[in-house]
């Protein structure tokens, strides 16, 4: 049901973005990078839990549409890992002690809303708290479960809010959380299964695995140049 609401909700939002009014900015390309973490809920973790964290980084290019808007592409790889044995969410997982290490790399595009007028050089405003959403696709690695049939290469929608702050004129620090709806409960490799067998291999099919992206990162700006115009 969530899945279905958010791909309906997220062409509203993205077209309700895209119709803000455009401001003429100088600061139009940046570029940057980043280094956090990717964790993971779904059938071995509940809630969003520390120990499970791993490496991740993304390298991204933003085009500001306006002083509210900005568009940004990336490229985001990390590690996705959980298991039974470390902390069982009850005695059925205690006995199923199923765990997971894959590699995902994630390629997403869309908007940024920025809620503050942190550009405006009038005023000392350094920062502005923002959301992002839009959709990316990403490539799992990892074993693939051998009693079901799926594509290493799925669609999801990703949700974030951070903070910028600004450094100095070219160049400021973000801080994202953001979760990633996959619409897909095989990230694990535990879903559906057979339950007259009692090897415990198997989840809640109706409940869909989650991703997350905590990270830290910094952004240089390039400004446009504007060109002399003739007074004739």
């Amino acid at each position: 049901m969530t899945w279905s609401i958010i791909r309906k909700l997220l062409p509203i939002l993205l077209l309700a973005l895209a119709a803000q009014a455009s401001a003429q900015l100088n600061q139009r390309s940046e570029a940057g990078a980043g280094f956090g973490t990717f964790n993971y809920t779904g059938d071995l973790v509940r809630f969003y839990n520390f120990r499970f964290s791993a490496p991740a980084g993304t390298v991204f290019y933003r085009n500001n549409i306006n002083t509210v808007i900005s568009f940004r592409a990336a490229l985001t790889a990390g590690r996705l890992k959980a298991s039974d044995a470390v902390k069982p969410i009850d005695a059925f997982a205690a006995k199923r002690n199923a765990s997971f290490n894959i590699f995902v790399v994630e390629g997403s595009a869309g908007f940024e809303y920025h809620f503050l007028d942190w550009r405006d050089t009038k005023r000392r405003l350094r920062f502005t708290p923002y959301l992002y959403s839009g959709i990316c696709m990403l490539g799992i690695s990892g074993v693939p479960n051998k009693a079901a049939a799926y594509s290493n290469v799925q669609i999801a929608v990703p949700l974030s809010a951070g903070v910028k702050y600004v450094l100095n004129p070219k160049w400021y620090a973000s801080l994202e959380f953001g979760v990633r709806f996959t619409g897909f409960d095989y990230l694990d490799n535990v879903s559906d299964g057979n339950t007259s067998y009692k090897d415990y291999r198997y989840g809640n099919k109706f409940d869909n695995d989650l991703y997350y992206f905590l990270g830290l990162t910094v952004t240089r700006t390039f400004y446009d140049i504007p060109c002399p115009r003739s007074p004739y």
